[in-house]
């Protein structure tokens, strides 16, 4: 396999090692020999192939774009240009007059004196670091939960170093437990690059309610939420694009779990028995606890009471509202137990460089 593209035979597995050293997340599937070019596969066509139940040890080609926009690599910076903005996609592969594959051009590339690429980011992100991580305790009888250090780096620097690495220009960071031991430590923000204003809650408000003491939002790019608890190598990035390009009110990340059941299982109908099943595997996707909202929902939550965040994804349902689900397919963990930390501390004390 090339650092530059995949070949056919590749299995998406193959794919996404070559998308998780690519910025923009897509590879370029190409033949080894003659480099003839077949296709390209992004993040999100593997995110949606895990949706629909399909397996990271299936064939690239099975998910892959076979009728990828392409340019002639002689074509000037205004056609390039043009092709992105007619088509909304990122990165474009440059062929020659054979069809075989050079190389990919990518919006960063393209001289553009309109900025009319320019990347943007979150208008805001929310975290909730209130909580008293009750499953860790003696741990976080002195210490916060988001403040629970994985290799040396508490769990909520390492989230605000990954929203400072997108350029998010403002952190709300509601609390609650101990709350003077992150305000302490985080201070407005100045030290860390960002700027950090704080939601104090006084009373217990699920794991959403903390939204309604936010501050009228007057922007409209969409916010990004998360617990103050979650682990995760996943590019928030990826995430806003995902929710941009899909159109959607509210985006709600999701982790795939299996439950195998070590026995048969019986199916039958009164006292007869229909069929049998020897040791079936169940598959679900689970929330992960990290959210993409319109400012638009945020500025609606406006009472201040308990409030969990599924009851915002249910009222957001009823509503007619456009609500997506983001497969995650990186590292995630939500650290709830002492279990969960001692393998989270295992994985990036052996892996930090390659797990940021």
């Amino acid at each position: 396999m090339s650092t530059k593209f995949i070949d056919p035979s590749a299995t998406i597995k193959d794919a996404l090692k070559a998308i998780e050293i690519n910025s923009e997340r897509m590879a370029v599937v190409a033949s080894s020999d003659d480099k003839e070019l077949f296709g390209t596969v992004t993040d999100g066509d593997i995110r949606r192939h895990i949706l629909n139940g399909g397996s990271l040890e299936a064939s690239v080609h099975s998910v892959m774009n076979k009728e990828p926009i392409t340019a002639i690599a002689s074509m000037s910076d205004n056609f390039l240009r043009q092709l992105f903005i007619t088509n909304n996609i990122r990165g474009i592969p440059l062929v020659d007059d054979s069809n075989k594959f050079i190389r990919v051009i990518y919006k960063k590339n393209v001289n553009n004196n309109e900025n009319i690429f320019d990347e943007r980011t979150f208008g805001a992100a929310i975290i909730m670091a209130g909580g008293e991580g009750m499953r860790l305790r003696p741990l976080t009888l002195d210490t916060p939960k988001p403040m629970v250090e994985i290799n040396g780096i508490p769990l909520l620097e390492r989230q605000i170093n990954k929203l400072k690495s997108i350029g998010v220009p403002i952190i709300y960071l509601a609390v609650n437990y101990l709350k003077d031991v992150i305000k302490d430590y985080f201070g407005n923000g100045e030290n860390y690059g960002v700027n950090i204003q704080y939601i104090n809650e006084t009373m217990r408000l699920g794991t959403a309610g903390a939204l309604s003491l936010i501050p009228d939002l007057n922007f409209n790019q969409p916010v990004l939420v998360m617990n103050g608890d979650i682990l995760t190598t996943s590019d928030y990035s990826h995430i806003y694009h995902f929710h941009l390009d899909h159109k959607a009110d509210m985006t709600v990340t999701a982790k795939d779990y299996h439950i195998e059941i070590p026995y048969g299982v019986i199916q039958y109908e009164g006292v007869k028995i229909k069929s049998i099943e020897e040791k079936p595997s169940q598959r679900f996707f689970c929330n992960a606890g990290i959210y993409v909202l319109s400012a638009q929902i945020i500025n609606s939550i406006n009472s201040i009471k308990f409030l969990n965040m599924t009851d915002v994804i249910d009222q957001c349902i009823n509503d007619g509202k456009n609500v997506l689900v983001f497969p995650l397919h990186e590292y995630w963990s939500d650290i709830g137990t002492e279990h969960d930390l001692k393998v989270a501390r295992s994985i990036f004390e052996d892996n930090e460089s390659e797990l940021k």
